[in-house]
C-alpha cells in the first residue's frame, strides 16, 4: 500500500494550519467581543447611566474605512490588523475598566474591518478553495470558546494568571500561523475582475455573516447560556451541543462535499427549524407579568410539556449557524464584489450587531433606559426572533454553485475539533459534579448575604475572584447572592453561580431564568437545596423575584429566603415576601432589601420577623465599633432564633458589604 506522498503531505498541513488559524481568530474574536460589551456594560453598571465610553461603539464599523480604500486588500494591511487583533486580546486581560473598553473595542473593530478585507483577497484567488477549513475552523474557535469556559466553571478565564500565559501562547501560535500562510500566498494576487454584484446582495450577506457571528456570540459561544435560559440539566444540554459541534466537524473533515452541496431548500429549512426551535424555546419560559398587584407573589409558572421537544430540537439544530456562516462567506467570495462594496456591507451589518446588542441588554434593564426601555420588557424571544430571520435572509441570495468544493479530505482537523469537544464534554463532567467537603461541627449555622454586583468591585472592575475569596474566608454554610447575573451578555455570559458553587463546593440554585428579564439570585448551601422555586413580586419598573426553598441541617428543616427588592424597597414587595414567609417557621429571609432599618418596609418586616443583627448586636453597633445604621442588606430571621454572632466584610470586592450570621441550631 502507498503511503502519502509529500505533495499530499503538505497539503494536509496547510489545511491543519488553516483550520489552526480560522479556529484561532474565532476564538480572539468571540473573546473580544464579549469583553467589549460586558466593559461597556460595567462603565454604566456603576452610575445606572449611559457611560461616556459609549462612543467607543463606533470601533465596531471600522469597515466604513473601505469607502476609502484604492480598490484591493493588500497583505501587509491585513497583517497589521491581525497584530492588532493579537494584541488587544493579550492586553486587555490587564487593563483597568476603561482601558478594557478601549482595546477591547479596537480589537473587536480591527476584526470587523479584517473580515471583509479577507473575503475580498480570497476572492482574488478563485481557485483557492478553503470551504472545509473554513468551518472546520469555525467549530474548532466555538469549541474552544466553550472549553476554556467550561473548564473555568463557567466564567471567562481571564482573571487568572495561568490562562493570561496561556493566551500569550496561543496570540503567538495565532501570529506564527498567519505569517506562514500568508507567506504561502502570492504577495500581488492575480487581479481577477470584479463581477459587481448588486450592493443588496452583498450587504445581505455581509448581514448574514455579521447574523451568525451575533447568534454564535449570543448563545452557544459560553457553554451555561441555554441551561440558565431554561434551568436545565447542565451536563445534557452542553453534550447534545457538543455531540452536534462533533457531528458537523466530522462530516467537514471526512465528506466535505455533502454539507456544501446541499439544495438551497434544504439548508433553508434547515434554516427555518433552527429559528422556530429558538423561540419557541424562548417562548415557553417567557413570562407575561400580570399589571394587577392582587396576582402577586405568583409563583413562577411551569413550562408546557412541549418545551422539551423545542429544547432538543434546538440543540441537534443549532450547528446550520456555522453551516450559514461559511455559506455566505463563499457566496461573497464567489460574487468578488469592490472592496468598497464589501466595506459598505459590512458597515451597515456592524449597525445591526450594535442594535442586536441593545436589544438584549434592554430586556433586562429597561428600566433605566427612558423611552426605548420599556418597550423590550418580557421581549426576550422577541429579540432572538429578528436574529433568526436576519440569519435567513441571505439565503434568497445563494446560487447553485459547487465550484468552491473541496473534494480533499482534513481528518486532522475533523480530529482536533473533536478532541477539544470531548476535553470540554470531560470539563463539564468534572467540574460540575457537586462535592461538598465534611460538613461543620459544633453547633452554629453559618448564613451569609452577598450583592456581589455582577461579579464587578465598586471600582466597575472584574473581580469574581476577589469575592470568591472573601466567601472561602468567611466559610458560610448557607450563601444568598444578589446581582448575580448569569449568562447574559452585559456580563460576558459568564456564569457567576456555577462558578461560585464549584470552587465553594456548594449546592446552587439560580432564581429567576434569564429569559424573566430579572436581576439574578442565587441559593447556595453545603446542605442538600430541597424544594427550590421562584416566587415573582409586583413591580412598576424592573422585575423582582424571591428563591424559596427548604435546607435541612442535622434533622432541622429552615425555610429559605433570598431576595433583592427594586429600588427603595417598594412596600408592597416586602409585603408580599412576608406573605411567603408566614407559617412556615423557621424562617431565615435574607438578600439586599433596598430599605433602610427607618422605612416603612423595615418596620413591617420587624412586626413579623427579627433583625438578626440587632438580635446579635441591640444597640446596633458590633464590638468592632461598627454602626451599619444605613444598611440595605438584611438577614431576618423567626423570633425566638438564637443568633451566636455576626459581622458586616466591607472589603471593597463589590459595591456592598456581605452579612454573616451565625444562627443556632
Amino acid at each position: 500500500m502507498q503511503g502519502p506522498t509529500p505533495l499530499r503531505q503538505e497539503l494536509g498541513k496547510s489545511r491543519l494550519s488553516r483550520t489552526l488559524l480560522y479556529g484561532l481568530l474565532t476564538l480572539f474574536f468571540l473573546q473580544l467581543l464579549s469583553d467589549f460589551v460586558a466593559a461597556l456594560y460595567a462603565r454604566g453598571l456603576l452610575g445606572t447611566t449611559i457611560p461616556v465610553e459609549i462612543v467607543a461603539v463606533l470601533l465596531l464599523f471600522t469597515p466604513i474605512l473601505l469607502l476609502f480604500a484604492p480598490g484591493r486588500a493588500g497583505i501587509r494591511g491585513q497583517a497589521i490588523l491581525v497584530v492588532l487583533i493579537l494584541l488587544t486580546a493579550v492586553s486587555e486581560m490587564w487593563a483597568g475598566a476603561r482601558g478594557r473598553v478601549l482595546l477591547a473595542g479596537l480589537g473587536t473593530g480591527s476584526f470587523m474591518l479584517l473580515l471583509p478585507m479577507g473575503l475580498f483577497d480570497r476572492s482574488q484567488r478563485p481557485k483557492d478553495a478553503h470551504w472545509a477549513q473554513r468551518i472546520l475552523g469555525l467549530s474548532l474557535g466555538l469549541a474552544l470558546s466553550i472549553c476554556l469556559r467550561v473548564w473555568n466553571s463557567g466564567v471567562d478565564p481571564a482573571l487568572q494568571t495561568s490562562y493570561r500565559l496561556i493566551e500569550v501562547a496561543l496570540a503567538i501560535m495565532t501570529g506564527c500561523l498567519y505569517w506562514r500562510a500568508s507567506s504561502q500566498s502570492p504577495s500581488s494576487p492575480a487581479r481577477v475582475t470584479a463581477l459587481r454584484a448588486p450592493f443588496g446582495t452583498t450587504a445581505s450577506l455581509a448581514l448574514g455573516v455579521v447574523a451568525a457571528l451575533t447568534m454564535l456570540y449570543f448563545t452557544f459561544a459560553s457553554p451555561g447560556v441555554i441551561v440558565r435560559w431554561v434551568g436545565g440539566d447542565y451536563r445534557s444540554i452542553l453534550g447534545l451541543i457538543l455531540l452536534m459541534l462533533t457531528l458537523l466537524a466530522l462530516i467537514a473533515g471526512f465528506a466535505p462535499n455533502w454539507i456544501a452541496r446541499l439544495p438551497r431548500e434544504v439548508t433553508a429549512l434547515w434554516n427555518l427549524a433552527f429559528v422556530s426551535a429558538l423561540v419557541a424555546t424562548l417562548l415557553a419560559y417567557q413570562i407575561q407579568f400580570p399589571a394587577d398587584p392582587a396576582a402577586y407573589p405568583m409563583p413562577e409558572p411551569p413550562a408546557p410539556a412541549w418545551s422539551a421537544i423545542a429544547l432538543f430540537c434546538l440543540c441537534i439544530l443549532f450547528p446550520v449557524i456555522l453551516v450559514d456562516l461559511s455559506l455566505y462567506s463563499d457566496e461573497l467570495i464567489a460574487r468578488r464584489p469592490t472592496l468598497r462594496a464589501l466595506g459598505g456591507g459590512f458597515a451597515l451589518a456592524a449597525l445591526f450587531l450594535l442594535l442586536m446588542i441593545f436589544a438584549q441588554t434592554f430586556t433586562t434593564v429597561y428600566d433605566y433606559i427612558p423611552v426605548v426601555g420599556p418597550l423590550f420588557r418580557d421581549r426576550f424571544w422577541l429579540v432572538f426572533l429578528i436574529l433568526g430571520l436576519a440569519l435567513m435572509a441571505p439565503l434568497l441570495s445563494i446560487r447553485r454553485d459547487t465550484s468552491s468544493v473541496e473534494r480533499a479530505p482534513a481528518k486532522t482537523a475533523a480530529g482536533l475539533v473533536t478532541l477539544v469537544c470531548v476535553l470540554a464534554f470531560l470539563g463539564a463532567l468534572w467540574r460540575s459534579a457537586t462535592r461538598p467537603g465534611p460538613l461543620p461541627a459544633g453547633s452554629r449555622l453559618r448564613v451569609l448575604t452577598y450583592n456581589i454586583q455582577q461579579g464587578y468591585n465598586a471600582q466597575g472592575q472584574w473581580n469574581y475572584t476577589g469575592q470568591l475569596a472573601l466567601l472561602q474566608q468567611a466559610k458560610p454554610d448557607i450563601v444568598g447572592l444578589e446581582e448575580s447575573d448569569s449568562s447574559r451578555i452585559a456580563g460576558g455570559n459568564s456564569d457567576l453561580v456555577r462558578y461560585f458553587a464549584d470552587h465553594l463546593g456548594c449546592y446552587s440554585y439560580y432564581g429567576p431564568k434569564v429569559v424573566a428579564g430579572t436581576f439574578g439570585i442565587a441559593l447556595l448551601s453545603r446542605y442538600p437545596i430541597e424544594n427550590p422555586r421562584t416566587v415573582f413580586f409586583y413591580s412598576s419598573g424592573e422585575q423582582t423575584a424571591a428563591i424559596k426553598a427548604q435546607v435541612t441541617v442535622q434533622g432541622k428543616a429552615f425555610n429559605i429566603l433570598v431576595t433583592h427588592l427594586g429600588n427603595d424597597g417598594p412596600l408592597v414587595q416586602q409585603q408580599e415576601l412576608l406573605r411567603e414567609a408566614t407559617g412556615i417557621a423557621p424562617v431565615i429571609a435574607m438578600g439586599d432589601f433596598n430599605f433602610r432599618p427607618n422605612s416603612a418596609s423595615y418596620q413591617l418586616t420587624r412586626k413579623v420577623l427579627d433583625d438578626a443583627w440587632l438580635v446579635r448586636w441591640p444597640g446596633g453597633v458590633d464590638d468592632q465599633g461598627y454602626n451599619p445604621s444605613d444598611r440595605i442588606d438584611h438577614i431576618f430571621v423567626s423570633p425566638g432564633t438564637s443568633v451566636k454572632d455576626a459581622h458586616f466584610m466591607t472589603a471593597p470586592e463589590s459595591d456592598h458589604p456581605a452579612l454573616w450570621v451565625d444562627l443556632g441550631r
